[in-house]
């Protein structure tokens, strides 16, 4: 055995010298379900040696993990325990390269499997007060606290066996951890495995489970008894600290918990804002993209947090929304394309739609990379403050599918490691397994009771833990098919959001279609509650303001809330949300500045994003300095935040096209944590301040005036349409006039005119005692684009200028 451990110590060096200048200096790809690089395999785990002096009694433990087989299941850990100290390291491998945990407690000396002591003294592990393991109790579901002791449950039909793994700080030397196998006849009620652990630490603990179950790939089982699997139910997750840091690429993602910090103090005059959903005006941001720009001016730790949001909540309400919909929160990879190697391996992922637990807040989001815990409460720090500002929040969240990705390439972390076959929507009759209405590798399957309970579990804790408002559903079609596919005409999920006590209070708005061709605009299953996104508007609107023809009379079923979509049983015009640009596609500047994507940044060859924009880049390709063709896409933007105000239903807008945010020409931008997506303050307060000046005030208009935020659809008294000639295909010109009637407010007189040329219409009458005052004319340089008091002097006729619109307001 000595020998052998010589020459396998030798052999640590020598790989360690080879290795560990690439590991940092080389691109690292990461597999969890193989390590795909000898760089992965070897040297990540033994970089810790470099800092300590390559210590010989570290080479040698490390040596007997490779002895043992198992060095892949050691390096896969070591990331996330080099934080911890190398006692704590030691004495993991060591129980690694025993096997399993009671071949380790023999070894070591440990007692009986109810009375776990560690007596390892030659580690440097010290000794540590006693845990007693107990039955435990099957609900709740994840870690939950019995007086002093911990609770775990764990859900699994198709598990064998089930071990928890435990790793925490002891001190300031060290460490422990420890492996339960759980006793199916002890530790098994139907199919939750449970175990309630007694003196263990009540925060600071991290843990996993290893689960082992029936093999073989036709039956649908994903199984793998060496991998250490993240509990779905995990409230925290802890990974690495700092956003995109590379030197922990390959981290360990494992639960964790806090029993011991006070409940978060939202103080008793905190209340949520409330607002109506005919008064919303919801912007479309990214947490990390906000602030993350050093244009932003905020200190460099708390850039691209939570916190750094709650910094620039004035440009919020200078701005005049009142709910932002955060791109996805949720704890995910953000190294997830770089696994391995292929075209996308460059690339971060920024939009975060690749979840890996539903329960915990993104933990890099936390200032000054504090970790999961802090995250949380800088969440409910952020909730609080955007509340008190009078704005809602509302989730972006992605059901439909999670991190894991496919057969041919799997990323096993949790679910499909728990119980493929539960979790996910699985077709055995194919060689790849998993059916894949995402676009992402897999599809949740979140119709299976099991499932439906997790989604309501995690869409609740939202609501009463961190007090969210809403939450907007990822493609969210997806969660309207059966366990095999089948769309659903009642799916149980979408029903039971709809009538839940709690979560048919929030705001709920689905994206209503998937990519597996199941397109739901205007028929989404409702009950009366659910919104959606709105992809007619988005189309008729782009197409009729760039001049297509034929697009008038679907330009004015658009501008009068969708009544084709929605005047149907209980609906309203605000469950149509409204938008022009969101975070897939083009932004606003890109989309009246190209007619093409650009998308070969991706490194995809340009075959990803939409190639169905309804852009037009007004006579140049890309950023020019013609003053020309700048002024056309200028009255081009306004002319589409204007019809967007104007319309019935919700409007929505995105995150920098208040200061025409540019993109470059990607429709795509998921991967590029960079200015393609951060927030350029710098624009704001030199390049663009004209055009932020008019969105803010378009947004007040919208706001304050009763006939454009209606409760209910237009009746025909309620507008008159100054149009007679619907069919005409070459009609590029409409106007209207919308009537106060007992709204109150004033009539207001529009008109849109996408001609290239002059249209001189003639005005309708105001009212008896009332007068037209203009209050915008996109074809006008600020200040005099929009006049908030209104201009006074417009008589009879108006010459509506090229690619331009008009609005009018009567008052005394």
């Amino acid at each position: 055995m000595a020998a052998s451990l010589s020459a396998l110590y030798a052999s640590c060096l020598k790989n360690y010298a080879m290795a560990s200048d690439s590991f940092y200096h080389a691109p690292t790809y990461c597999s969890q379900s193989k390590w795909e690089t000898k760089v992965c395999s070897s040297s990540y785990f033994l970089t810790r040696s470099s800092n300590a002096s390559l210590n010989p009694r570290m080479c040698e433990i490390q040596a007997k993990v490779i002895a043992g087989g198992n060095s892949e299941a050691a390096s896969h850990r070591y990331s996330f325990f080099q934080s911890f100290g190398e006692n704590l390291l030691e004495s993991h491998l060591v129980a690694k390269t025993m096997g399993n945990f009671k071949k380790s407690r023999s070894k070591l000396g440990f007692s009986s499997p109810s009375s776990i002591l560690s007596k390892e003294s030659t580690l440097g592990v010290q000794q540590h007060k006693e845990i007693i393991v107990l039955s435990g109790q099957s609900s709740p579901l994840g870690p939950s606290r019995l007086n002093d002791a911990v609770n775990f449950a764990l859900f699994s039909k198709h598990a064998t066996s089930v071990t928890l793994c435990l790793f925490w700080e002891y001190g300031n030397t060290g460490g422990r951890v420890e492996e339960i196998i759980l006793d199916p006849q002890v530790n098994k009620t139907e199919n939750i495995w449970h175990v309630c652990v007694e003196n263990l630490p009540l925060q600071g603990v991290f843990y996993g489970y290893r689960v082992d179950g029936p093999q073989g790939w036709e039956k649908g089982h994903r199984f793998d008894k060496t991998s250490i699997l993240l509990d779905p139910y995990a409230k925290f997750v802890e990974g690495r600290r700092r956003y995109g840091d590379f030197n922990h690429k390959c981290c360990q993602f494992l639960g964790t918990f806090d029993f011991l910090t006070s409940a978060f103090d939202w103080e008793d005059d905190h209340k949520r804002p409330v607002i109506p959903e005919k008064d919303m005006v919801i912007y479309e941001m990214n947490v990390r993209a906000y602030t993350m720009d050093d244009s932003s001016g905020l200190d460099e730790g708390i850039r691209g947090s939570y916190t750094g949001l709650i910094e620039k909540i004035p440009h919020l309400v200078e701005l005049g929304v009142n709910a932002v919909e955060l791109l996805p929160i949720f704890e995910y990879d953000e190294f997830e394309f770089q696994r391995r190697p292929n075209p996308r391996d460059h690339m971060l992922n920024t939009w975060g739609y690749s979840t890996l637990n539903f329960f915990s807040p993104m933990s890099r989001y936390a200032s000054n990379g504090e970790g999961p815990t802090v995250a949380s409460i800088e969440f409910k720090q952020m909730v609080k403050a955007l509340h008190k500002a009078g704005i809602e929040v509302i989730l972006d969240v992605v059901y439909n599918h999670t991190n894991e990705n496919d057969d041919e390439h799997p990323y096993t972390t949790s679910f499909r490691g728990i119980d493929n076959l539960v979790y996910y929507m699985v077709n055995l009759k194919s060689y790849v397994q998993l059916l894949n209405f995402s676009g992402c590798g897999n599809s949740f399957n979140c119709n299976h009771p099991v499932v439906k309970e997790l989604v309501l579990d995690s869409l609740r804790h939202w609501v009463t833990e961190y007090h969210v408002d809403g939450f907007r559903f990822d493609l969210a079609s997806s969660l309207c098919r059966d366990t095999d596919g089948t769309p659903l005409q009642s799916p149980p999920l979408i029903r039971a959001i709809a009538k839940d006590p709690v979560l048919s209070k929030c705001k709920l708005i689905a994206e209503p279609w998937d990519c597996g061709g199941l397109y739901q605009v205007g028929n989404f299953p409702n009950w009366d509650r659910w919104g959606e996104w709105n992809g007619m508007y988005r189309d008729a609107i782009r197409r009729f303001v760039k001049g297509d023809p034929g697009m008038k009379s679907s330009f004015a079923t658009r501008l009068s809330g969708s009544a084709d979509l929605y005047n149907v049983n209980k609906r309203k015009p605000y469950h149509s949300i409204n938008f022009i640009t969101a975070h897939d596609g083009f932004t606003l500047f890109d989309l009246v500045a190209y007619n093409e994507k650009h998308n070969d940044a991706n490194g995809e060859d340009g075959r990803d994003g939409s190639n169905d924009n309804f852009s037009w880049n007004c006579g140049f390709e890309g950023e020019t300095n013609d003053f020309s063709i700048n002024a056309l896409r200028q009255r081009q933007m306004k002319n589409f935040l204007l019809a967007l105000m104007l319309s019935q239903g919700t409007p929505m807008v995105l995150m920098g096209d208040e200061y025409a945010h540019t993109r470059f020409g990607n429709n795509n931008s998921y991967g590029h944590d960079s200015l393609i997506n951060h927030f350029q303050w710098n624009q704001l307060r030199s390049k663009h301040t004209d055009q932020f000046r008019f969105f803010a005030g378009i947004i007040r208009l919208r706001r304050r005036h009763p006939l454009l935020g209606r409760a209910n659809f237009l009746l025909e008294e309620d507008v008159t349409w100054h149009e007679d000639q619907w069919d005409n295909p070459d009609g590029r010109f409409l106007s209207f006039t919308l009537h106060e009637r007992d709204l109150g407010g004033g009539d207001l007189y529009a008109a849109f005119n996408a001609h290239s040329y002059f249209v001189n219409t003639i005005l309708p009458s105001p009212p008896d005692g009332k007068h037209w005052y203009r209050l915008v004319d996109t074809n006008l340089t600020s200040p005099d684009d929009f006049v908030e008091e209104g201009v006074p002097g417009v008589l009879g006729t108006y010459n509506v200028a090229p690619f331009s619109s008009l609005l009018l307001h009567a008052k005394a």
